[in-house]
């Protein structure tokens, strides 16, 4: 599973050829997440609150980039590296 960011210790990964809606998975010490990238919510998992406000305020910012890396995923393309939220 691609790391495409990592910020605040909370990892963000994509699978190649995964499920739909369009989602990224995020990881941050045991809590795990699917997040829907077109709704900005979360689908499954459990974060800590402010963990979760900053996965889901980096998720709006790069909205876009996301979608791209979800099109490439189900190409089984090279994801791209995403900016960590500073």
């Amino acid at each position: 599973m691609p790391l495409i960011s990592i910020f605040f210790g909370i990892r963000v990964t994509m699978y190649y050829d995964d499920h739909n809606p369009p989602h990224f998975h995020a990881e941050y010490s045991e809590y795990k997440i699917l997040v829907d990238i077109v709704k900005g919510r979360v689908i499954r998992g459990a974060f800590p609150s402010r963990q979760l406000k900053f996965v889901l305020a980096w998720a709006e910012i790069h909205k876009d980039e996301l979608m791209q890396n979800w099109e490439l995923a189900k190409d089984d393309s090279p994801l791209n590296k995403i900016a960590p939220l500073m």
